[in-house]
């Protein structure tokens, strides 16, 4: 006599078909073939195999339910922590792979990076000079460097990226800088080109929405390899993009890239059997034992610093009732010659949601706040008419800049002190300290205001609640992780990647560690279990392992 199980049904499939298919195949579970260390098994006091498999399908009368709901029990914890081990084998076999193919060395004494910190204007931090260093080792290497550099908001990344692409220039090589976003590819752009042109260093810009004559006169640039240091969007995946000698791949926020299109780049890269070297940066901090599980094949540095004389950005909420004061609020910022920013969740209205469309925003601000200069940036307009407004509010032209979520990586405006959030309820954690991140890059005192709607999810209150306690973006991280899971951090939800059938991040984050000693242990003494193993757990999918 057993418990009854309740299985998650489909159309037209019942619960008696469903426990009837599951009584036969769990009479073949007995000889299902036990791949997990014995040692493991022993010292977490696991289960075997099929007697987990048996547990959990059909529990005795006397099971711990409790436990069972809290997925803490010994047999779920068996299988968790063989699903973990599955997914780190498979990163670390990438690794491996990755570590036995051949790269070209920049073996160059440095004087492009030195001349460039010359000209810089300012020193950089303790730890923007130890992660340069990491990566200027890995690329004197004979093999792909594989490197992930996470910071917070503002500390400073691109300044490191364009050291590294220095390097690869200095070594005759060319130098791809690639963003997600066109509004980001283009203030890249801006920055290399500012910072490299009177160094006489050939650069090149690619986007989908150039005109064909600039596109074609861009390819010739590339192919010649004219220019040294590239930077785009997702336009530099397509097949008529020919580089004369691609050495270093720099891929900016890569968690909103898709899969293949970064398999597509590094392939791009490869010539006479070596690969190009892989830099990857991202501004969204990632808490430990996810970072040691997502991106276990990675070497992970972490410039964990801000410039110096950047003040924490004081964050307030207020109800959207007391929207008139937010307004009040933006209009006395303005007059003082302070930039605000006005940020709505959405670009068409939606009932459903509950959000002001960022067009009905922009002419409502205008009503109210006629003495204002008030822009308006939203997915949806031509790159060139984005780009005009953002010109405009950098030089300083507006004082108001109405906006989606398009602002939410990369942009750069020293005088900007003023953040509104518009419905901030609607947004993840890790999205909201991005948008926060777009004030408080001057020495100004800079603010931060959540509008919400009332009533408000637990979830949402808590999210507004970490926000106005920390500006810690890995404290962020954590509190992110434990409220939506590790798919939304990563932006890995399209592809499934990260989501585990038995495990879980958060519950299951203090097996990582011994997951992580397991996977090397049995790559060394046990090879021959770890195809089988990915298999079991991952399948087809392993492919997606080798970004």
């Amino acid at each position: 006599e057993t418990l009854t199980p309740i299985y998650p049904t489909t159309e037209g499939v019942h619960q008696l078909t469903l426990r009837r298919l599951t009584d036969e195949v769990l009479l073949q579970v007995a000889g299902v073939h036990e791949l997990l260390p014995v040692e493991s098994a022993d010292d977490r006091n696991f289960p075997n195999l099929a007697d987990a498999i048996l547990f959990l399908h059909r529990p005795p009368p006397d099971a711990d339910v409790a436990l069972l709901q809290e997925g803490l029990h010994p047999a779920q914890q068996r299988l968790a922590f063989e699903e973990l081990l599955a997914h780190q084998l498979s990163m670390l076999t990438m690794r491996a792979r990755a570590a036995a193919h051949s790269a070209l060395p920049f073996n160059v004494p440095g004087q492009l990076g030195k001349q460039f910190l010359a000209n810089l204007g300012f020193k950089m931090t303790a730890a923007q000079q130890r992660v340069n260093e990491e990566i200027r080792q890995d690329l004197l290497r004979s093999n792909p460097m594989m490197r992930l550099v996470q910071g917070d908001v503002g500390s400073g990344k691109t300044v490191v990226a364009a050291m590294a692409c220095l390097q690869a220039v200095e070594a005759g090589f060319q130098a791809v800088v690639m963003a997600p976003t066109e509004i980001l590819a283009e203030q890249h752009h801006q920055s290399f080109s500012r910072w490299l042109e009177p160094m006489n260093i050939g650069m090149a810009w690619l986007s989908g929405k150039q005109k064909a004559a600039q596109r074609r006169e861009m390819l010739a640039r590339i192919k010649s390899g004219e220019a040294a240091v590239i930077v785009g969007t997702h336009a530099l995946f397509q097949n008529d993009v020919e580089f004369e000698h691609l050495a270093l791949i720099v891929v900016d926020e890569q968690h909103r890239f898709g899969v293949h299109q970064r398999m597509a780049l590094r392939e791009k890269g490869e010539t006479e059997g070596c690969y190009p070297h892989q830099l990857i940066m991202t501004a969204t901090p990632i808490p430990r034992t996810l970072a040691q599980t997502a991106y276990a094949d990675l070497d992970v540095s972490v410039i964990d610093e801000l410039p110096p004389g950047r003040k924490p950005i004081d964050t307030v909420a207020m109800n959207q009732s007391r929207r008139a004061k937010v307004v009040e609020h933006v209009a006395a910022a303005c007059r003082e010659g302070r930039q605000c920013y006005w940020v709505c969740t959405l670009v068409e209205e939606s009932e459903a949601l509950n959000c002001e469309a960022a067009e009905v925003t922009y002419e409502k601000l205008q009503e109210a706040l006629e003495d204002l200069r008030i822009g308006l940036v939203h997915g949806r307009l031509k790159p060139a008419e984005k780009e005009k407004v953002m010109q405009a509010f950098k030089a300083g032209e507006l004082d108001l800049l109405v906006a989606t979520t398009v602002i939410e990586v990369g942009v750069d405006v020293s005088n900007a002190s003023l953040m509104i959030i518009d419905n901030a309820e609607r947004l993840g954690l890790s999205q909201l300290h991005q948008l926060r991140g777009r004030v408080g890059r001057g020495s100004e005192q800079s603010s931060c205001v959540l509008l919400y709607q009332s009533p408000l999810s637990e979830n949402g209150y808590k999210r507004i609640r970490a926000l106005r306690e920390t500006n810690d973006g890995f404290k962020i991280a954590q509190i992110d992780l434990e409220l939506r899971g590790p798919g939304e951090l990563l932006g890995t939800r399209q592809t499934g990647l990260m989501q585990f059938r038995i495990a879980d991040l958060v519950r299951d984050g203090m097996l990582i560690p011994r997951v992580t000693t397991a996977a090397v242990k049995l790559m060394k003494e046990s090879p021959n279990s770890v195809g089988p193993l990915i298999r079991r757990w991952i399948g087809g999918k392993a492919r997606y392992r080798e970004v």
